[in-house]
């Protein structure tokens, strides 16, 4: 699954992190593949991104990636980490085969390992989101409760469209999270009210609240749950992993 949104700062890393290992903690087995350059997600699990011997842009533009071998066991979830090296990739690939695929070809390997792997998107539409796309089955957008929020997911789901015309028939929409939300804002309960008007129940219920020690626990490497376990943060992080667990559970 690719956690996505073009916009920064929306909270899509910090989701990423906090639900990936607020599942591991619930019995499920978590790959997340940080795809963002900024290697925001492999930090954030305590690892130094200029540190990583082998990381994802080694397996995209590698003919015979070694996907097993690359992987970190942190104490949370296991990762593929990323660095700035993975800027480059957007160059790399254009003289590649199959060039859109290259993530899907490195994730497929280790596909049947996982109950869950999560992809951390860049937060562009550009190459590298692109290969998320193609390589995932569904998508969540982490949405900030923001006037420009809507703008920019009417884009994203614009090329999500194309995406399935063509790349990726089966990709489908995991659902809407709703991040840094400040109830004691009128225009953060209009979004909300505007998002549930077009999405339905496709938008989360849980909401993950603008939380200072969410904004704190990245600079430990630590998730929410091992930082500050009863905070806001980490309650609404574990009650989103429930909501997930029930929303996928099996018929």
């Amino acid at each position: 699954m690719a956690l996505i949104n073009q916009k920064g700062g929306v909270g899509k890393t910090t989701t990423a992190v906090n639900l990936a290992a607020a599942l591991q903690e619930k019995g499920k087995k978590v790959l997340l593949c940080d795809f963002d350059p900024q290697g925001n997600a492999t930090s954030g699990f305590g690892m130094d991104p200029r540190l990583i011997e082998t990381t994802v842009y080694d397996l995209v533009i590698s003919d015979e990636p070694d996907t097993k071998k690359a992987i970190i066991h942190t104490k949370w979830v296991d990762l593929l980490g990323s660095n700035t090296d993975l800027a480059g990739a957007e160059i790399d690939l254009l003289g590649l085969e199959r060039r859109e695929y290259r993530l899907r070809d490195v994730l497929a390997p280790v596909k049947n390992s996982y109950d869950y792997i999560f992809i951390d998107c860049p937060p562009s539409l550009g190459i590298l989101t692109l290969e998320c796309l193609c390589a995932a089955d569904s998508f969540l957008v982490p949405l900030q409760t923001e006037y420009y929020a809507l703008e920019g997911l009417s884009q994203l789901m614009a090329t999500v469209r194309s995406v399935q015309k063509g790349l990726n028939r089966s990709i489908r929409i995991e659902g809407i999270v709703l991040t840094m939300y400040d109830g004691r804002t009128n225009l953060a309960v209009q979004v909300v009210e505007e998002v549930k008007k077009h999405f339905g129940d496709r938008v989360y219920a849980t909401v993950i609240p603008r939380n200072v020690r969410l904004s704190e626990a990245p600079s430990h490497g630590q998730p929410i749950t091992a930082y500050d376990r009863l905070c806001r943060g980490a309650e609404a992080y574990l009650s989103l992993a429930e909501e997930f667990l029930n929303k996928n559970s099996d018929p």
